[in-house]
């Protein structure tokens, strides 16, 4: 862990041995991280409340799910990303630099750096400038 980070309560994840996080990252009341794989954030992260990092996943095949078997993939969110309240990140998506991912989206596949994305799934809705 990063310094200058900032977790409001409550705040609930699997194992929390698997999340890294770089400098001054705040989250907001409510989050949740199921971390049964590797969850990386950068520095200078914000998560509005209640957002969602999933990184556990269950099989298609229904009789596959029903002995049991999941998996996990890592999830990597880069510097300076602002993720809004309620968004849900899914399984092995990768975050760009410098993007903002709008409140209630879904985010099922990578976002490229330097966008604004939202929407349900997700998607790149313009290019931010300086």
């Amino acid at each position: 862990m990063g310094e200058g980070v900032w977790i409001e309560p409550p705040f609930h994840c699997d194992y929390g041995s698997n999340i890294i996080l770089g400098d001054k990252v705040y989250f907001n009341f409510n989050c949740v991280i199921l971390d049964c794989a590797a969850v990386t954030i950068g520095s200078n992260v914000c998560f509005g409340p209640a957002v969602q990092i999933y990184t556990a996943t269950h099989p298609l095949n229904a009789i596959e799910r029903r002995a049991g078997l999941e998996f996990a993939k890592s999830i990597e969110i880069a510097d300076d990303v602002w993720i809004g309240g309620g968004a849900i990140i899914c399984p092995g998506v990768r975050i760009g630099a410098r993007s903002v991912i709008g409140a209630g989206s879904v985010v099922t596949r990578d976002v490229p750096a330097d966008v604004i994305a939202a929407g349900n799934p997700c998607r790149a809705l313009r290019t931010l400038m300086d």
